[in-house]
């Protein structure tokens, strides 16, 4: 499986960026497709993740702001990003676990949220 993400940039607190990652390869064997985000001297933390079946599920800090997706498509998982932070910044990661429990990262996308 690879994984292509792209979409992230510069933008203003309080606005809004989508992100997409582009699965290609054996996607069949997807099961959950998940975003990460790594900030400067920070771990990697999880922001949402989707199931196949359709459940989702949101870290807190992404509550109510962030809207995960899949087109599947097109192969594409979406991250729409509302009401931007400047603690959002960060490289967002896409992941895609699949069912023999082996995990797939893209490269990251950069976000900065200037205040």
């Amino acid at each position: 499986v690879q994984l292509q993400a792209s979409g992230g940039g510069l933008v203003q607190a309080g606005g809004s960026l989508r992100l997409s990652c582009v699965a290609s390869g054996s996607i069949a064997s997807i099961n959950v497709m998940s975003w990460y985000r790594q900030a400067p001297g920070n771990e990697r933390e999880l922001v949402a993740y989707i199931v196949n079946a359709g459940f989702i599920s949101y870290a807190d800090s992404a509550k109510g702001r962030f809207t995960i997706s899949r087109d599947n498509a097109k192969s594409t998982l979406y991250l729409q990003m509302n009401s931007l932070k400047p603690e959002d910044t960060a490289v967002y990661y896409c992941k895609a676990a699949t069912t023999p429990g082996v995990n797939y990262w893209g490269k990251g996308t950069l976000v900065t949220v200037s205040s």
